[in-house]
Order: C-alpha cells, then structure tokens, then sequence
C-alpha cells in the first residue's frame, strides 16, 4: 500500500463531502456538474450506497481531485463490502493479492519456480 493513509474512519463517501463541502459546493451542484441523481449523492455521502467507477471518475473530474486516490477507495470499499460478512476474509485477501501480482506477470512468476 501506498503511504496515503486510507482509514476506515474516512470512507469514500466522507472524502466525496469533505471535497465538496471545502469548495463551498452544494450536493445539486455537483449532481448537476455531473449528471448523478442528488438523492444518490447523498447516499454516496453517507454511505448507504456504493457509487459506480464512472460516477467516481465524473465525481473528481468535476472536483478537481486526484482520480487515483478516489478510484482506490472506491475499490477498498467495493472489495470491503463483498467480503465483510466472510469468515475467510483476510485470508481471501492475501490469496486475492497474490493472485493480482501473478495475472499481471504470469511469466515472471514461472521463471521463479
């Protein structure tokens, strides 16, 4: 991981209203800007629902803000939500993680064994 701090405490959504809310912008305005329902911005906000990476990606265009950091908390997030409920889920991830570095350079993992 990066050395961004990504805490649990600041989800996607909060990140979303702390930007919004600093640039002195109003939920319609940034629904507006971007063609999202204000009623789903809210519940982006408060994270009673789980944007689309489209809508992510108009979110920080529209802010102004670093599309990598809100793609990879919209990601955490995604992945967090899919597996919480697992009792195997921090196992899942390392093999998930694993399996990551393995797709992107199945070769180079073969010439090691």
């Amino acid at each position: 991981m990066s050395s961004q701090n990504y805490s649990i405490m600041n989800t996607i959504g909060d990140k979303i209203r702390n930007i919004r809310e600093s640039k002195g912008l109003l939920i319609r305005q940034l629904a507006s800007a971007t063609e999202i329902d204000q009623a789903l911005i809210s519940k982006i906000e408060r994270g009673e629902r789980l944007a689309t990476k489209n809508q992510i990606l108009a979110i920080a265009e529209f802010l102004n803000v670093d599309k990598k950091d809100l793609l990879t908390r919209w990601l955490g997030e995604k992945i967090a939500y899919e597996i919480k409920d697992e009792e195997i889920a921090d196992e899942a991830l390392k093999v998930a993680e694993e399996a990551i570095q393995y797709l992107k350079n199945p070769k180079e993992d073969l010439a090691n064994v």
